[in-house]
């Protein structure tokens, strides 16, 4: 979209006008349809959407306000048929789906736009938070595939790590000194983690990565949560068909749940005992694979009292001598209460790695990062104790990734507890 000296004032009152009236009309069938709380979810966030838009409106002129108003329209038909949630064909997705979420992503980029119209001025470049909302579309329908090399069990040279036990802040692990000392044999882990089924994550896609997964034959595959949106939970086959791939590594695929999986429990259970996937909920479960002996421990997912759940968990299931300890924690935010020295490795997702920023650029700065203190991706660490935060395979919230890709990673862990160390990295 381009700025232009905007449009005339008898199509921009109107335009307003009705987008009151569509929110009020959403509103009220949301609540009519689905009930109270999404009714005042779509009421608070669709009204800031009609805020926003009904400021920016009458910058586009002719052809452009024309797509600027069949864009805006997206987004209420997108959250009217949420109002009865069920996967939606591939048509559907293309023609309402990601045009709303793209819409809906640039309009809220767009607050400093807002914010200095409200001040009287307008800003120049008003195309270019659309601009970055394309960008982000691109980016949400694709995932980037790497190594990630991990020393665990001992000190990382170059990071100031402090030791005081669970509550102390994990910190921020460089990635050069990610993987300081190497096995002859590493562990290797596939994470799948917040595929959040829906617009932008089909069924089809999720068994792709799944079976992307299967083939790099890796020694474990640990899914760490949030599997569903409002368009899947109400349907467990769907879900159980994306993780059908699965099925084909018997006794190397396990699973703990993140919270939205609370909202539609049944239906990850199902899917989940459907793909053969072990599904660790406060519970451990000791494997045996190529790299040694690794226990596993899978934590449920809790809002509240999160300290007293990890240790009583733990003190439930204490480590095995002789094996790697390796801890399922879907909320990395959680990891600073996990007691010191209870896991080797801890594998969180629930930040989708921040979803807006500059890793993309190789910096490590996300959005989320100025709001939330919960380590957002990467590797982190708290003495001993380290902590890997995938950056998700899909996302869900805000409408779009933006300078965060999703991932597709497999974790080489050099653990020297499991095996001699063979070379120190240079």
């Amino acid at each position: 979209m381009a700025s232009t000296r905007g449009q005339a004032p008898e199509l921009v009152i109107p335009f307003v006008l009705a987008s009151v009236a569509a929110w009020a009309i959403v509103v009220v069938l949301a609540r009519v349809l689905r009930g109270k709380p999404y009714a005042l979810f779509r009421g608070v966030t669709l009204g800031l959407h009609v805020l926003f838009a009904s400021t920016l409106a009458g910058r586009f002129a002719g052809p452009l306000f024309l797509v600027f108003v069949a864009l805006h329209a997206t987004v209420f038909v997108s959250s009217l048929t949420l109002a009865r949630p069920r996967p939606r064909s591939l048509a559907y997705r293309v023609l309402v789906s990601l045009p709303a979420a793209f819409f809906s992503a640039g309009t809220l980029l767009a607050l400093p736009w807002v914010l200095a119209a409200a001040f009287g001025y307008a800003l120049p470049a008003v195309w270019l938070p659309y601009a970055l909302a394309f960008v982000g579309l691109a980016q949400s329908l694709s995932a980037r595939s790497e190594v990630v090399d991990i020393t665990v069990g001992s000190e990382l040279r170059g990071v100031n790590e402090t030791n005081d036990g669970a509550g102390s802040i994990p910190v921020r692990v460089p990635r050069a000194a990610y993987g300081t000392a190497r096995v002859s044999r590493p562990l290797r882990l596939v994470q799948i983690t917040d595929p959040h089924l829906g617009p932008f994550m089909s069924a089809s896609r999720l068994a792709r990565i799944c079976r992307r997964a299967v083939e790099k034959n890796p020694d474990l595959v640990l899914l760490t949560g949030d599997f569903l949106t409002m368009e899947s939970q109400a349907h467990p086959e769907l879900l159980a068909r994306a993780l059908s791939p699965l099925a084909e590594l018997p006794g190397r695929v396990f699973a703990c749940l993140g919270n939205h999986d609370h909202e539609a429990l049944e239906t990850v259970r199902y899917a989940l005992a459907a793909a053969g996937v072990r599904l660790l909920v406060d519970d451990a479960e000791l494997v045996a694979t190529e790299a040694g002996l690794v226990q596993i421990v899978g934590f449920d997912f809790t809002w509240r009292e999160r300290a007293a759940h990890l240790r009583r968990v733990t003190a439930a299931h204490p480590r095995l001598p002789g094996a790697f300890r390796l801890a399922l924690l879907h909320d990395p935010g959680a990891f600073k209460h996990l007691p010191s020295g209870e896991a080797d490795l801890v594998l969180s997702g629930h930040t989708h790695g921040g979803q807006v920023g500059f890793v993309s650029l190789g910096l490590p700065w996300t959005l989320m990062r100025l709001f939330a203190k919960i380590p957002d991706h990467g590797l982190w660490a708290r003495g001993a104790d380290k902590l890997y935060v995938h950056r998700g395979t899909g996302h869900y919230g805000f409408p779009l990734r933006l300078g965060v890709p999703a991932e597709e990673s497999v974790l080489a862990v050099h653990a020297p507890a499991l095996l001699s160390v063979t070379a120190a990295a240079q």
